[in-house]
């Protein structure tokens, strides 16, 4: 009760010319964190104290949304598990706060479903891919958005979700999740200018033929060409193409902090392209917590 009065109290003063008071007002309402925002929302909503009210609210609430997002995201880079559906989650709450986790998590667990009811244990690795693709590309309609490549919303997982189109990155993540859900080794590489995902060799089949992968990896899958499978030839062809030596971390799945960093770099280079300076320079310090 007595924080609800202080904040009330902190609220009525928003709009003081005085820019000293407003600034001791504004750290004050900043030190509540995410409990301030009800109260800033209903007095935006309710009282008309003309357009400084409600522009320091506005941004007040900003604020905050974006120091919560950055609190998150850092206990997330320092928790033990760094799961990456979580990881995705908190990179959309930087645009939709209010996202509602359980609906996007449902969405998630619907086509896993799918793919689990045609799924057996005896079949091959390329027969649960063509599965995966079967109900990812052909019964859900997820696809590569080649037409606005650089737009933002084909990085957030709860737009990917719902347009059903997405960027490289943000169809692997979601792909890879569902996988590794349901327990088959599908995990992220990190090439330059592009994302696609290893099925990793678990029961050391490649090493008894002639021509193995030498980094664990029974071959490749690109979501953003409806989930095409290929090997490291083609991504040798692809590295030679753009100049890049042949490092080991373009043919060896990354890290679920890597997948994060990289989906950031992504929404800061979407934001640069837009002009948006304002959310390209908040991206980057989001970065800077990796």
């Amino acid at each position: 009760m007595a924080n609800n009065e202080s904040i009330l109290a902190l609220i009525n003063l928003i709009d003081d010319p005085d820019e000293s008071i407003y600034e001791h007002v504004h750290d004050r309402l900043l030190s509540y964190g995410a409990e301030a925002i009800p109260y800033l929302e209903t007095s935006w909503e309710d009282q008309d104290f003309g357009l400084l009210f409600q522009n320091r609210i506005e941004s007040l609430i900003h604020e905050i949304q974006f120091e919560e997002t950055k609190r998150k995201l850092n206990k997330w880079k320092e928790s033990s598990s760094k799961d990456l559906l979580t990881g995705a989650i908190i990179v959309a709450q930087y645009q939709y706060p209010g996202l509602d986790e359980a609906q996007l998590k449902a969405q998630i667990q619907e086509i896993q479903k799918s793919v689990w009811l045609e799924i057996n244990n005896k079949q091959t690795a390329l027969e649960i891919v063509r599965i995966i693709n079967k109900v990812f590309f052909g019964m859900y309609h997820f696809q590569g958005n080649a037409k606005t490549f650089h737009s933002p919303l084909n990085s957030y997982i709860n737009t990917v979700l719902e347009t059903k189109k997405g960027n490289p990155l943000s169809l692997s993540l979601i792909y890879s999740i569902i996988a590794q859900n349901l327990n088959i080794p599908i995990y992220g590489v990190n090439l330059p200018n592009h994302f696609i995902l290893a099925y990793m060799d678990e029961y050391a089949v490649n090493q008894f033929l002639p021509e193995n992968n030498d980094y664990g990896v029974l071959f490749y899958i690109n979501p953003f060409s409806k989930g095409s499978i290929f090997g490291t030839d083609e991504i040798k062809e692809f590295l030679d193409g753009i100049n890049i030596p042949h490092s080991r971390d373009y043919f060896e799945p990354c890290s679920n902090t890597s997948i994060i960093k990289r989906m950031l770099t992504n929404l800061i280079a979407s934001f640069q392209e837009v002009g948006n300076s304002e959310k390209v320079n908040e991206l980057i310090e989001l970065r800077e917590l990796f």
